[in-house]
């Protein structure tokens, strides 16, 4: 994007900049639109389940930003000829089921005939000016808390390869298709310095997209974070999708890796996720109460997975 003319606005309050998980526009003094959109093939056989887990993603954004979900449009790729337009029909209802658990509503979409199926929403959400959350914001002494266990992108590589065992698929489904929507409700009650959503780069790439935001170094535990059952097995086996390495390859030079870890744990930090959950940096006195509040809750699954240890100009992350 950097060779190509891009307008400035002093109302896009955030841009392409940082890398963020939406754009922000601001309307007024109370109110701005956050802005996002994702799409992409099926991780799993069932349509239903498909819609479902499809808009859970795309929603996740919004919450990242710190935002509510009002309004939803659909982005279908469909081989209209190819398929029963049953398929179709089920992945749109298990969409539709998602947007409406959001909160928002369904204002339209756009579909075009395509020999490979893709689906996702392009969302639209609410959020003040001065509320907003980002990915660079993080502060020294600030602890990171992780809000669902990671491995889906190894789990639906066995899906593909018909070696998923049916747990398996079926924590693959739970996990994707929670919206982020009470981890969100719940850190916004906090003082929360920055914030993301775990999705395509991995936890360790967007953490590092967070670090460099920031200008800070960040140290993550690898023996502290969630891993979804039988991820580690499968990736074990070598089921890994090659987003893993291109990631691993692109961050090598910012990110030190403690010797004697685990070669699986690293494959794991970078596997591309589906509908991750959030990191949020959040001052340490304020992170453990968080915490408590999001297992009362039922997210039962998040962590305190690292902390933000010193300031460094190009950002920087460390595996321990």
């Amino acid at each position: 994007m950097k060779d190509l003319p891009v307008t400035s606005d002093p109302n896009l309050l955030v841009g392409i900049e940082t890398s963020d998980d939406a754009g922000v526009y601001k309307l007024n003094s109370e109110i701005a639109l956050v802005q996002t959109l994702d799409f992409f093939t099926p991780i799993v056989d069932d349509p239903y389940h498909f819609g479902r887990i499809a808009a859970a993603n795309a929603l996740s954004d919004v919450y990242a930003m710190g935002g509510r979900p009002i309004t939803a449009m659909n982005i279908v790729c469909f081989p209209i000829t190819d398929m029963p337009k049953e398929i179709l029909k089920e992945i749109l209802r298990g969409g539709l089921e998602k947007i409406h658990e959001a909160g928002a509503v369904l204002a339209g979409g756009h579909s075009v005939d395509d020999k490979e199926l893709k689906y996702g929403l392009s969302v639209t959400g609410v959020v003040h000016p001065d509320h907003i959350l980002t990915n660079h914001g993080a502060k020294l002494g600030d602890q990171l808390i992780l809000t669902k266990p990671i491995g889906t992108g190894i789990i639906a590589t066995a899906v593909k390869g018909k070696l998923a065992s049916k747990s398996a698929v079926d924590s693959l489904v739970e996990v994707t298709s929670t919206l982020n929507s009470q981890a969100s409700d719940i850190m916004l009650k906090y003082q929360v310095h920055a914030c993301t959503d775990i999705t395509g780069f991995g936890l360790g790439g967007h953490l590092l997209e967070m670090a460099r935001a920031s200008h800070m170094e960040f140290s993550l535990y690898a023996d502290r974070i969630p891993i979804m059952p039988e991820a580690k097995d499968y990736a074990l086996m070598g089921l890994i999708p090659a987003g893993s390495y291109a990631t691993k390859h692109f961050c090598e030079t910012m990110v030190d890796i403690k010797p004697g870890t685990e070669t699986v744990l690293i494959d794991l930090i970078f596997d591309p996720q589906t509908s991750g959950g959030l990191v949020i940096s959040m001052e340490a006195g304020e992170a453990e109460a968080c915490l408590q509040e999001l297992e009362r809750a039922g997210v039962s699954s998040a962590a305190i997975i690292g902390e933000v240890t010193r300031e460094h100009p190009k950002g920087r992350l460390q595996v321990a």
